[in-house]
């Protein structure tokens, strides 16, 4: 049994004549007949009751059109969202995020996204840089945001967004008096900071600012740039982010810029093959 053969059997059983039917299929009646002939000695059925006058559907006939119709449909609408999704119209899309990377491109990018490709569901996943690297070798995510990431071979790195570093500290304390800051006022300072295992390339471009002054004195460690706020506002220590962290606005912190104006960069990867992705960093580099 064909689908063209169950094709043609509805477009007869709409039309309950064979020349009709023939003339929509833009073919001659007598291979339309002998299809519908061959249908019906593989369904060992009678499908149609002929005359020389009318044709019409036997019992089985329009029980049958009544069941295949439906199921035709689904095939239909199915072969349809099979071929959106290998265009990447329709589907699924994995992003993996820095946090900070919220503050940036990530909403008006998936703004943009979403009025492009309605039909693309977008799962998005706040994960750090050196966790994102691992998922996207495993294919499991399809694009990662990575901040400041070490370079790893096979990965192809594309920079989207550069902002500069800030010192953040407690409003009370004597440095926020000051427009700017210098390694040298801060060094000495107790520092929060996130741990290398889980953004190392960040980690190693914050200890660079102070070479010559030691190693920074790290008294907590945290994953998430709002816990550091936190822990800052409550006057724990201090830290250095990207300058757009300052949009959170957490009550009783501070931002003052550095006077060697250290810079951190945001890079995109793709991790898989899925056809959505290209359209989603598109949208990325328009709004870097």
């Amino acid at each position: 049994m064909e689908l063209r053969q169950l094709q043609y059997f509805l477009v007869v059983a709409d039309e309950l004549h064979f020349g009709r039917a023939a003339e929509l299929l833009s073919m001659s009646q007598p291979p339309l007949t002998v299809a519908v002939k061959k249908l019906e000695k593989e369904l060992n059925v009678l499908l149609f009751d002929r005359s020389t006058r009318s044709v019409k559907l036997t019992a089985a006939g329009r029980m049958f059109r009544d069941g295949l119709t439906p199921v035709l449909a689904d095939l239909g609408r199915v072969v349809s969202e099979v071929s959106e999704v290998n265009t990447g119209i329709r589907g699924k899309l994995t992003i993996g995020f820095v946090s900070s990377a919220s503050y940036t491109v990530i909403p008006e990018a998936v703004r943009l996204f979403r009025e492009r490709r309605p039909l693309v569901e977008l799962a998005l996943n706040p994960v750090t840089t050196d966790e994102q690297v691992d998922l996207l070798v495993e294919g499991r995510l399809d694009i990662g945001i990575l901040r400041d990431p070490m370079r790893l071979p096979g990965m192809n790195l594309e920079q989207i967004h550069t902002e500069p570093l800030v010192l953040v500290l407690p409003e009370a304390h004597p440095l926020a008096a000051l427009t700017t800051v210098s390694v040298d006022d801060f060094a000495r300072e107790n520092f929060i900071l996130f741990p290398y295992k889980h953004m190392s390339g960040f980690f190693s471009v914050v200890h660079s600012l102070f070479d010559g002054h030691g190693q920074p004195k790290i008294v907590e460690q945290a994953i998430h740039q709002e816990t550091i706020l936190g822990l800052v506002a409550a006057g724990l220590g201090m830290s250095i982010l990207p300058a757009s962290v300052a949009r959170f606005q957490m009550p009783g912190v501070a931002f003052r810029p550095i006077t060697s104006n250290p810079q951190s960069i945001l890079y995109m990867a793709r991790g898989s093959a899925n056809p959505a992705a290209e359209a989603f960093m598109d949208c990325l580099r328009e709004v870097q």
